[in-house]
């Protein structure tokens, strides 16, 4: 297996260096201080309300995140067009100058117990964030060598996760503090907006990439063209789809935990600070996992993983809820704390299920957004996250809309849950179905995941773009998913045309767009159609891979290579990768005549496997008894 090399410095290198760290504090500060004002003024709405308005919190609670994000709406396309027309780093400036502005108007807001002064302020930290947004994800590029890109931007996301969680907390406890938790907040925004307008004057210059662009301040025409555009690849826009489908999810959720803590948990402002956190480390702890789980690529067999525990656990929280209004029935019309609610058994469940719904929310949101990066189209990928960011920006508004109209129309916030759950499973079906790529990369991955240990040699081999042939032994009947669950990108398999009968195998390798072949003398037509099949799929860029001994081994042995490469490499002149899978032969659905349970007992409960894969063959030096040979050499002893 290849090994990282040791003379490349670690990602958090970067923060002592002033290409990156000026911009790292900058957004840092930037999110941290949105949620330290957001959350404060959430809190102050649910647990004081009285003083403030005559409006149901529940309404005001939902009403907030609506408005903040409003702006994404109607500014996102704007705002891309400025971050290609202007300096970077001249542009952040601007926008943290008006960072500090809103925030002396909230100041002016807390102060005068003017609450929509304050709401003007959400809605002026949402112009604020879609300004600087596109700005964000189009700098680094800009400063980071290509080897950096992903370490720097894994280092930025994890600094935005840990200013949001760090904003929400230290909002919910400076605003309660008596007597002077307003001027606090007040003091603490200000503070936070005036260190990050310093900060951003140490970001280097970032000379505009399209200094000639006329801005179009038709905001409706340029987000329909970047939607358009989007929508034009099918998969990636899809993915689009349940990236806003998840802050959809999402908003709903964290817009209901202020009422659901006071008035379900009967706790005071701590009960919703550890809500917030138990579920802020779920999404953490399952973005963090992801590249466990994948093996560091884009897994997006998660997915479907994630949208089932999303699923599963959204819905339970409503019956954990409800068993809790019996267990705590006792805390009815007190404001408990922390430590109060923690010695209530129900507690626990309810945590669970925060945690729980962050953490698969974080296996479903990271390969998604993965996905769109590595399958849209290099030369516009600005345009598609702006249309991403749309099309989030109308789904969290739209969640806010639903919450307000059915809490309005008399469901209870446990009841609210348990909607958005089902209506989660009615989400991924309809995904699912239009894109049955991630539901056969589901199962791909739970059967090298819990039947199967596999290890991988040298899988780096095979190319991350562009068309190449891949050739391996064949031993069992799942050979093709072992392999396209390691492969970073789909693959077009060549099987025979028999497999696509079994009900179960056919309907996986139809959704996977595997290659019908049959053999010449069986069906000549069919077997032509194939290799047309195969070179216009490399003509595409794809990988094909095929099995060149035509059929599963009796033996365990590697059978004689026929003369299909060759035919194929005629055609179409792409490099051939040889590989070789270690370890199937004693599968259960190998042609192995052994006692199938002596088979099964020696293989174990979780059986390993390898796929070890070899140098690139050149077109001109393909030959069916050279791959044979190099075949037989990456498997070894091992069958």
């Amino acid at each position: 297996m290849s090994q990282p090399n040791p003379s490349q410095p670690n990602q958090f290198s970067l923060l002592k260096q002033r290409r990156f760290a000026p911009f790292f504090w900058t957004q840092f500060l930037g999110a941290f201080n949105d949620n330290l004002f957001k959350t404060a003024l959430i809190v102050v709405i649910t647990f004081d309300a009285l003083s403030w308005t005559t409006l149901a919190p529940s309404l005001v609670t939902n009403l907030i995140p609506g408005l903040f994000i409003l702006p994404y709406v109607l500014f996102s396309a704007t705002a891309g067009q400025l971050a290609d027309k202007f300096d970077k780093a001249g542009l952040t400036r601007c926008v943290k100058w008006l960072e500090v502005a809103i925030m002396l108007v909230a100041g002016i807001g807390w102060m005068t117990h003017h609450l929509w002064l304050l709401v003007a302020a959400v809605v002026g930290m949402g112009i604020h964030s879609t300004l600087f947004g596109p700005v964000k994800y189009a700098y680094l590029p800009q400063h980071l060598k290509k080897e950096e890109l992903i370490g720097g931007n894994g280092v930025t996301e994890m600094g935005t996760f840990v200013g949001i969680l760090a904003g929400e907390i230290l909002g919910a406890v400076l605003v309660v503090m008596q007597p002077h938790g307003l001027y606090f907040e007040a003091g603490a925004t200000i503070f936070v907006a005036v260190v990050g307008l310093l900060a951003s004057y140490r970001i280097p210059a970032s000379p505009a990439p399209a200094p000639e662009l006329k801005v179009s301040w038709n905001f409706v025409g340029e987000s329909v063209r970047n939607l358009r555009f989007s929508s034009k690849n099918r998969v990636v826009f899809q993915s689009m789809l349940g990236n806003s489908w998840f802050w959809f999810y999402g908003a709903v959720l964290l817009a209901q935990l202020p009422v659901y803590s006071k008035d379900y948990l009967h706790g005071d402002h701590g009960a919703f600070v550890m809500l917030l956190t138990v579920f802020s480390l779920g999404v953490g702890s399952g973005s963090l996992l992801c590249e466990r789980l994948s093996g560091a690529k884009v897994e997006i067999g998660l997915v479907p993983f994630g949208s089932i525990g999303l699923t599963i656990f959204g819905a339970d929280l409503y019956f954990a809820s409800n068993a809790f209004a019996v267990s705590g029935a006792a805390l009815a019309g007190t404001s408990a704390d922390v430590m109060t609610l923690l010695a209530q058994p129900g507690i626990w469940r309810i945590l669970f299920d925060f945690l729980m719904i962050g953490m698969f929310g974080g296996f479903f949101i990271v390969p998604l957004f993965a996905l769109i990066q590595l399958r849209a189209d290099p030369a516009h990928i600005s345009r598609t996250i702006a249309g991403m960011n749309i099309l989030n920006a109308l789904f969290m508004v739209a969640a806010a809309g639903m919450a307000i109209v059915l809490l309005g129309q008399g469901l209870t916030i446990p009841q609210l849950f348990l909607v958005t759950a089902l209506l989660n499973a009615l989400v991924a079906i309809y995904i699912f179905s239009l894109v049955p790529e991630f539901l056969m990369r589901f199962l791909a991955w739970l059967l090298i995941h819990t039947v199967h240990r596999v290890h991988t040699v040298n899988a780096e081999r095979i190319p991350a773009e562009g068309a190449a042939v891949l050739v391996c032994n064949h031993v069992s009947y799942v050979d093709a998913l072992v392999i396209g669950a390691i492969a970073p990108r789909p693959i077009r398999f060549v099987m025979d045309h028999r497999i696509f009968k079994t009900p179960f195998l056919g309907w996986i390798f139809r959704t996977a767009r595997a290659i019908p072949i049959a053999p010449a003398k069986e069906d000549p037509w069919l077997m032509e159609k194939a290799y047309i099949d195969i070179a216009q799929a490399l003509h595409e860029g794809e990988i094909v891979c095929i099995f060149p001994e035509g059929q599963l081994t009796r033996d365990g042995e590697i059978n004689p290579f026929k003369g299909g490469i060759a035919k194929i490499i005629e055609r179409s002149q792409v490099p051939v990768i040889p590989m070789a899978l270690r370890g199937l032969w004693t599968h259960l659905l190998s042609r192995n005549k052994e006692n199938i349970f002596g088979r099964a007992f020696h293989a174990g409960l979780r059986s390993k496997l390898a796929l070890a894969v070899g140098q690139p063959v050149s077109p001109q030096d393909v030959t069916p008894d050279g791959l044979r040979a190099d075949v037989a050499a990456l498997r070894g002893d091992w069958k």
